[in-house]
Parts: structure tokens; sequence; C-alpha cells
């Protein structure tokens, strides 16, 4: 088949499937833009060797200027986040906010008001929490996926379906628990937070924990253990094991398990994750048992 030989019907509609396909695939990571008109072929470019300043000759006089080039050059200074109007977020920090917040209907609100982080520009919606805000369990991820996104809730994509399996397992639904994010707001192409983002929503999710008041914690990922435990221990280090949050002069019970996400790309890991939730059913069990 030469270059003008036409397509059959059926190829042609082969190929406009496959071209929907990959169109989807892009706008499902982010992809939303061309950068250039034409395509490029890269690997038939010409490597540039890397650029390296030229060195002054051994027997160069030290001018002021070359003395000055010289040194060290002064330490930068640590980047703040900012607003949409470029204002360092310092200026109008987010801890008073959600301080000031005296309910859960409160601090949603807060989070509706509050213009200093970029995700909201990008984010469909605020996925704030879903479930019982009076249960004792309280489970805790990383960010919104897409279809958090779409429908303004937590855990509803195929990570979430595999949360309420697991869930089930153990005798608990979504009525019987309470579910929220370290980020409400999906980061772009579904990336992970960076550190100014979790660094500068914090505060919102420990006033939400303090609100909430839970009985015990279920960090679910890694970055959700990091980011309220302030320790760089890997989730496959920290899971399985009870730890203390502390928020303020309130102690919370908190036991890091894996991220459902995690469990699906991984599934040979799964007999890890059931160990932790009947972890849960078990210190469930006994604070049950102490209530009466």
């Amino acid at each position: 088949m030469t270059a003008n030989t036409p397509l059959s019907p059926q190829a042609e509609a082969d190929l406009q499937a496959a071209w929907r396909e990959v169109a989807r695939w892009h706008a499902e990571v982010g992809v939303d833009a061309a950068m250039l008109d034409a395509p490029r072929n890269r690997y038939e470019e010409t490597p540039q060797p890397p650029w390296r300043p030229s060195a002054p000759p051994a027997h160069a006089p030290q001018t002021p200027a070359s003395a000055s080039a010289a040194a060290p050059p002064p330490p930068r200074e640590e980047r703040q986040p900012k607003r949409r109007d470029n204002t360092p977020e310092a200026l109008f920090p987010a801890s008073p906010l959600a301080e000031a917040a005296s309910s859960l209907e409160e601090l949603r609100a807060a989070l509706e008001a509050f213009d200093g982080c970029d995700l909201k520009r990008t984010a469909r919606s605020l996925v704030f929490a879903d479930g019982n805000p009076a249960a004792s369990v309280m489970l805790i991820g990383e960010a919104p996926g897409a279809e958090e996104d779409k429908q303004g809730l937590p855990f509803v994509g195929r990570s979430g379906q595999l949360l309420d399996r697991m869930l089930a397992a153990i005798g608990l639904d979504r009525s019987t628990v309470y579910i929220t994010n370290i980020l409400p707001w999906r980061p772009h192409g579904n990336r992970a937070p960076s550190t100014e983002e979790i660094a500068l929503l914090l505060p919102f999710v420990e006033r939400h924990i303090l609100l909430a008041a839970p009985e015990v914690i279920l960090l679910v990922g890694g970055i959700a253990a990091k980011s309220l435990l302030g320790v760089p221990t890997g989730i496959m280090r920290l899971r399985g094991t009870w730890v203390t949050l502390r928020l303020g002069e309130r102690e919370f019970p908190a036991l890091p398990t894996f991220h459902p996400a995690y469990l699906l790309r991984r599934p040979q890991d799964k007999a890890l994750a059931w160990r932790d939730f009947l972890s849960l059913q078990h210190r469930l069990a006994e604070l049950s048992a102490a209530k009466e």
C-alpha cells in the first residue's frame, strides 16, 4: 500500500478511533495545548555539548569586576507560595482563616473563599469531604483525581471503589467513616502535590481534624502520612504501625496504610493492606468495648 492508496472505510474508522483515544488520553493527563506546529524528531538532532564558562587566562590580573564575579553568589531567599495577584502568601496566611472556623460548615466556607492557592484556578470543584462527620474513623488521602474533581467528592474513582470494598470487608461504609484529603483541589494533570501546596493548605487539614474530632485516623498513602506526621519516612516503613498525631493539645491515634491507587498498580501488596484494615477493625472493637 502506497501513501496515496485510499483507506477502506473500516480502516479509516479504526484510525479515527485510535486518534480519538490518543486525544482522550492527552486530556486525561493534562495536555491541553501543542507547543509546535509540526512534530519534531529529536532523535535525528545532533546533541549539543554542555555549556561551560570559559576560564580567564592564568596571567590575567584580578580586577574588581573579576573579583566580584569570582565571589560566591548570595544565598537565595526561600521561595514563598504566592497568590494569584503575585502577593506572597505570608501576607495572607491560611492559619488564621482555618483557626477562625468553629464548625465544618465554616471551614468549608473559608476554603471556598480562600484565594491563596493556584490550584483553585485549574480545578473544577472544591473536594471537601464525604461520609459521616460524626464517625469514629476519619480517612485522609492525598488529593482529588479527575473523577473526584468532576463529582466534588473524595475517593469516587477506581481507587475509591477499591477503598469502598476494603471498608466493607471490615464492616464499614461511607455512613460510618468520614473521608477527606490533604488538598481540596485537584492538581492539574493528576500530578503529585508540591511541598509548597501541602504546606500552604495543611492548616485547613489540621483544623478539619480538630473539628471532626475522630477517635482514630487512617492516613491513606505516603503523602498524607508524611505531611501530617512531619516525617520523611516512606509509606512502606510507616504502614501498619499505630502512631500518635499531635495537634496542639489534642492527640489522635493514626494508622498509615497504602493508597488504593498504589494497590491498583501493585495488587500483590493488598495482603499488607488487609493486615492494616484488620488492625483498624481491632482498634475500633477495643474502643467500642471500652465504652460499654
